[in-house]
């Protein structure tokens, strides 16, 4: 039936509804020369129902493929999204890790420059400090020099009882001045008391043979201070000394810098300097002797200042009078000699001691009337 038919398109396959597929006869009759018509017909009507389910069993299966490509490809996409969230996971965390190192190297170079900045502020603190004590203790030095000296001159050559002339010149110009005007003593009071001033014999009352009589009270606040001495302003001898003549010897017009003096003089960083006479002002005032004219910082008043003062380490100088340098000389004289009572430096018994801190008291009480030697 199909051997005597002629195909036009020899190279193409006829449709796949017009081929029928001897299944079936094939399989009974390898030869294919034994059949008869009547299986030719009933092979004719298994064609149709064969293909459509070969049709389906193609169907079926590329859809099974399908499924298990997508399930396939499905299984790949979640396995590639979770090495991508784990491949997230690891930037971020490595990310986090960079921020966290740069961050600590921020700080580690914050503090870097910060300590070496403290270093270098602590060198340049300890370099000042160093050479400010080196400074002092130079200028310590040469002042405890000079007190030892002073000291040992004042202790060996000098007693209450019989004072050195030559380191007090005032002993001398009193021996040599003579009876003062307005200041005369009555002869029946002068004989009964002492050899003192006699106006018509014409000699005057010498230190050696002036009497002397200890305060009972002053004396025992003397000898318990003398017990443990200290520079506390608040025990009863220093406490009297400063309330009647360090305080009076010291409260000059200017308040203010008056303070200043006293709290210097009593921690012991006042300096007094001469001042040569190129470097004082010049200032033009008549019936001025000697030297250049200036202002007392302490009193106000316009003299001849020969000496200026400098507190502490300051740069700032003073210029003062000889009157102020004198009330300021009498109480550094008292401070110097009640530190060497307390250094122990002073070995004397208590009243000399007692008649030599009495003797430094007149010399304020002196100065702070307006009584002060004459420099040559």
């Amino acid at each position: 039936m199909w051997s005597g038919q002629s195909h036009p398109d020899e190279g193409h396959r006829p449709p796949l509804e017009a081929v029928p597929v001897p299944w079936k006869s094939h399989r009974e009759s390898p030869g294919g020369l034994a059949e008869t018509p009547a299986g030719e017909e009933a092979q004719g009507e298994e064609g149709p129902a064969a293909t459509q389910l070969d049709v389906s069993r193609l169907r079926s299966s590329s859809m099974e493929i399908r499924e298990k490509g997508s399930e396939f490809l499905r299984e790949e996409l979640h396995k590639a999204q979770k090495e991508l969230k784990l491949k997230d996971e690891e930037c971020e965390r490595l990310s986090k890790v960079r921020e966290q190192l740069e961050q600590e190297l921020e700080e580690l170079t914050a503090s870097l420059f910060e300590e070496a900045h403290k270093m270098v502020r602590e060198a340049n603190m300890k370099q000042a400090a160093s050479e400010k004590q080196l400074k002092e203790a130079r200028g310590k030095i040469d002042m405890l020099q000079a007190e030892v000296t002073a000291l040992k001159t004042l202790v060996i050559t000098s007693t209450p009882a019989s004072p050195n002339r030559e380191l007090h010149p005032q002993l001398l110009s009193s021996t040599k001045a003579g009876p003062r005007k307005g200041h005369l003593r009555h002869k029946s009071t002068s004989s009964a008391l002492c050899p003192a001033v006699c106006p018509a014999a014409g000699h005057a009352l010498t230190p050696d043979k002036e009497g002397k009589e200890v305060d009972a009270t002053l004396f025992a606040e003397f000898q318990a201070w003398r017990e443990s001495p200290t520079l506390d302003k608040t025990c009863p001898f220093l406490e009297r000394v400063y309330r009647e003549d360090v305080g009076p010897c010291l409260d000059f017009t200017m308040q203010e810098l008056s303070a200043l003096v006293r709290a210097a003089v009593e921690d012991n960083t006042l300096t007094i300097e001469p001042v040569a006479s190129q470097t004082l002002p010049a200032v033009k005032v008549a019936a001025v002797e000697c030297g250049r004219a200036n202002t007392c910082a302490l009193s106000g008043l316009v003299c001849a200042c020969r000496h200026r003062i400098r507190l502490g380490d300051s740069e700032s100088h003073y210029y003062i009078s000889p009157s102020s340098r004198a009330r300021i000389t009498a109480v550094c004289n008292f401070f110097t000699y009640i530190r060497y009572i307390q250094q122990g430096l002073v070995r004397q018994d208590a009243e000399p001691m007692f008649w030599e801190i009495t003797r430094l008291r007149k010399e304020m009480s002196l100065a702070k009337l307006g009584f002060f030697p004459q420099e040559a």
